[in-house]
Parts: structure tokens; C-alpha cells; sequence
């Protein structure tokens, strides 16, 4: 049950392009992998009692896989949100060509992504990092174009050497480690690190810095705004969602289930992580205020808000790694929701600016409202998920003893909030009343219901969360 859901994607994406179904066809194929893929590996993380080794390349070296509530909590949101944006997709997509392609990359993604959450040692988390990256390239140059490649080949660079840096942390951490497969609470040998500290630390470092690099935490965030505009919209989507949040899912294995909170806790390693991740919430909120470009300002926008997942993991205390989580989901319904209406805009509009959008919620009444619905959710506004997942975020800073940092959190998510207000209320704003001189006999060119029902389905995903918010707080908490 665990090998299925990483391996059906996978081999049913290598399929895609060799079979070459027609255009009904590939949707239905696409639909019903995808939602199988969903409902086994939901199926397999509940029910999992036991690791399931896929082969040993030594003794200690194995590929194998286990599931735990963080693998249950990362396989929903993964699937859930890559289910949804295969229906918005499938109408997108249809302009943009090269179908079987991108649906054959976007299949072996899921798979690779499945394989990461289901990861039970280091060396198996390391390799589907590594593969996560390789089968998201095609998806940011699906183009073709010279920007495109570009851009693609800009976020391979970052990628893959974030990787690197990751990977001498791991030879060192799997050093002094007393076991190799991950527990709550981490596997370090005292023993082994007592005299090492400086290196050991050091390690870690390397690591939350390397696999950061996914989830674009300053300094290595450069590949993000480029990326983003130029990859299809349900690609931006996912990437900025979802696929970004693997540098997430591989920092919360090395943080809380490898190193262990305790031996890193009051360290430098504390203190820099949590300058990083601070930088990078207010520089991204700073470069998205001031971007016109729609896709890119989406983009930075999402280079602050993981950082404030960042932020509740560098609290190191279970508080913390709840508000964290809270805020992946959050994030991940409000992000893909925009980013597809950004695309049924460019679609539909041709429109790529925020200067452009004067009345366009008169005319894509459907797409805006989602978009609204979405941009209060990462803004912070209650009861959406954004405002929990940033609540829980600032009690665990306040509730614990950081210092400066107790006070300076909670200030910069504060100041964070009224940027992200200030980029993305004014298309709301403008797009539903226009300035005086509007045209209002302007035609209606909603995007069809195959793309507004994914995007509107999402938004209420998002209020939802944030309503039952306490009710997934008690769900995350159990985790730990």
C-alpha cells in the first residue's frame, strides 16, 4: 500500500506520453490517476504500522518507506490540492499545447512527492528531494520559450545546490546518529556528538539552509519570482502551493524527527534560522508591494508566507510546529487559488499586470471573487486559515523564551500583513470598482466552469479551515 500511490503516478505519467490519448480521453486518465493516487495513499498513512524497505544498497543504506500522521497531513494537502488543479488545468492547458507532456510531468510529480512524505530514513528523504526537483523542470520550461528555459534552468542551479549543501549535512547527522529510520524527538547519539558540537551544528545548519533552498528562504530564494511567471498557471500554482513545500517536509524530518528540537534549541542555529526566515517574510512581503507583474507579485508573496512556516518550525517547540503546519494548508489552498486566477485572467484578458486589472471583477465576477476569498486568507483576516495558522504562529513566539525574538515575530507578521493588504487588496478593490469613466458595457469573459469551480472550491477550502481552525490544531497536536 505504500509503494502504490508513489509508483501508480509515476509510471501512469511515463505512460501519458507514449500512449497519447485523446483530449477526453487524457482527462479522464488524469482525473482517475490522480484521485486513486489520492484515496491510497490517504488509505496507506492511516493504516500504516511498519516501514517497507524497497531495496538496501548496504546494510544501513536502505529505500524504504513509512507513514506517520505528518505523512497522512502531507498527502492530503498534496493530493487534495493537486486533484483540484487538474480540473482547472485541463481547460488551460487545452491554449497552451504540449498536453501529454506536461500531464506525463505532472503525474511522475505527484508520485515523486507521495515518495518524499512516505520517506522513513534520510538517504530515502534526500532521494525524492532530489527527484522532486528533476520532475518540476519540465513543468517550468514547458514553453520552450528562452525565458522559460531560463528560468528553469535558474531554479535547477538553486536547487541542486541547495541539495549539495543539504547532503554534506547528511553524511555528517548520519554520523552521529544512533539510528537512521525518523522518530519524534530525533535518533542523535549524545555520545557521539560530545566534542563535536561546532561540526554538528554546523551540519544542521547546512541542511535547514540546503533543503530551505526548495522553499525559498533567503539567501537562496532567487529561483522563485523567476519561475513562477513563466511556468503555466496550474505549474505557478503547484510550485508555489505545494512542490516549494518539500524544502518543508524535509526540514521538519531533519529538525523534529532526525536532529531533534533539544539539541539545537537556544543555539546559534536557532538564532540565524530565525534571522533568515524574518528577512525573508519582510523582503518578500516588501518586493511583492512594489511588483506590478501579476504572476511575479504572487510569487514573492510566496517567498514571505513560507518563511513564516519557517518562522513556526524555528520555534522548536510543538506549538510551533503546529502553527507551521497550519499555515502549509492554509497557504497551500490560498496560493493555488490565486495563481489560477491570475491564469484564467491571462487567459482570458491577456491581462499580466496589476495596472491592467481596472473593472476586471465586473467581467470575471467568478475568478475575482475567488481571488478575494483567497488574498483575506493569506492576509490574516478572521476566520480564514491564514489568520489560525498566523495566530498559532505568534503565540508560540510569544509563549516562548526567544528574547527579542518573543516580541520582533509577532511585529514583523503584523507588518507582513499590512504589506500583503497593500498588494493585494488593490486588485481586488480596482477589479470590483472601477474608477470613474468605466466602460461597464464591457462583455463578460469569465473563465469557464471547469476553471472557477477548482478556484472557488479552494477559497471556501480555505474558510473552512479557518473556521474549524481549533478542530485541526487538536487533529496536529496528536502528532506530537
Amino acid at each position: 500500500m505504500l509503494i502504490l500511490p508513489i509508483f501508480i503516478p509515476i509510471i501512469a505519467g511515463i505512460l501519458l506520453p507514449i500512449l497519447k490519448p485523446e483530449r477526453k480521453t487524457r482527462r479522464w486518465y488524469v482525473t482517475a490517476v490522480t484521485a486513486v493516487t489520492a484515496v491510497i495513499a490517504v488509505a496507506a498513512a492511516a493504516a500504516s504500522d511498519g516501514a517497507v524497505t524497497l531495496f538496501r544498497i548496504t546494510e544501513e543504506l536502505t529505500i524504504s518507506f513509512a507513514a506517520d500522521k505528518i505523512s497522512l497531513f502531507f498527502a492530503a494537502v498534496i493530493c487534495v490540492t493537486w486533484l483540484i488543479t487538474a480540473v482547472y488545468s485541463y481547460e488551460y492547458m487545452e491554449h497552451e499545447g504540449a498536453e501529454d507532456r506536461f500531464y506525463g510531468f505532472y503525474l511522475a510529480t505527484l508520485g515523486v512527492l507521495i515518495g518524499l512524505s512516505f520517506a522513513s530514513n534520510l538517504v530515502t528523504l534526500y532521494l525524492f528531494f532530489e527527484c522532486v526537483t528533476f520532475a518540476a523542470v519540465p513543468l517550468v520550461l514547458h514553453s520552450l520559450k528562452k525565458e522559460a528555459v531560463s528560468a528553469a534552468l535558474k531554479y535547477l542551479f538553486y536547487s541542486v545546490f541547495g541539495a549539495l549543501l543539504a547532503l554534506f549535512g547528511v553524511f555528517f547527522i548520519w554520523h552521529f546518529s544512533a539510528g537512521h529510520d525518523f522518530i519524534l524527538g530525533g535518533v542523535i547519539d549524545p555520545q557521539a556528538i560530545a566534542g563535536h558540537e561546532k561540526v554538528f551544528h554546523a551540519a544542521v545548519f547546512l541542511m535547514i539552509v540546503g533543503f530551505g533552498t526548495k522553499a525559498g528562504m533567503y539567501p537562496m530564494h532567487g529561483w522563485l519570482p523567476t519561475a513562477h511567471p513563466v511556468a503555466p498557471a496550474p505549474a505557478s500554482a503547484l510550485l508555489s502551493g505545494i512542490i516549494a513545500k518539500a524544502g518543508i517536509i524535509a526540514v521538519v524530518r531533519v529538525v523534529y524527527y532526525t536532529v531533534g528540537a533539544e539539541y539545537i534549541a537556544g543555539t546559534w542555529v536557532q538564532t540565524v534560522w530565525m534571522i533568515l526566515a524574518l528577512v525573508t517574510v519582510f523582503m518578500g512581503s516588501i518586493m511583492a508591494y512594489k511588483e506590478d507583474l501579476l504572476k511575479k507579485r504572487l510569487a514573492y508573496s510566496t517567498v514571505s508566507n513560507i518563511s513564516y512556516i519557517m518562522l513556526g518550525l524555528a520555534c522548536l517547540t510543538p506549538a510551533g510546529l503546529v502553527g507551521a503546519l497550519t499555515h502549509v494548508a492554509a497557504h497551500a489552498a490560498a496560493k493555488v487559488t490565486l495563481f489560477c486566477a491570475a491564469g484564467s485572467i491571462i487567459l482570458r484578458e491577456g491581462k499580466t499586470h496589476v495596472s491592467e486589472l481596472e473593472g476586471i471583477g465586473k467581467r470575471m465576477p467568478l475568478t475575482m471573487w475567488a481571488f478575494t476569498l483567497a488574498s483575506l486568507s493569506l492576509i490574516g483576516i478572521p476566520p480564514f486559515a491564514g489568520f489560525v495558522s498566523k495566530w498559532f504562529i505568534a503565540v508560540a513566539a510569544v509563549s516562548g523564551d526567544y528574547g527579542a525574538f518573543s516580541v520582533l515575530i509577532p511585529a514583523v507578521l503584523l507588518v507582513s500583513a499590512l504589506l500583503t493588504a497593500g498588494y493585494l487588496l488593490p486588485p481586488v478593490i480596482n477589479g470590483f470598482f472601477p474608477k470613474k469613466g468605466y466602460d461597464y458595457s464591457q462583455p463578460k469573459t469569465e473563465a469557464p466552469p471547469v476553471m472557477t469551480a477548482p478556484m472557488l472550491l479552494l477559497s471556501i477550502i480555505g474558510l473552512l479551515l479557518g473556521v474549524f481552525g481549533q478542530a485541526l490544531f487538536n487533529w496536529l497536536s496528536l502528532i506530537i
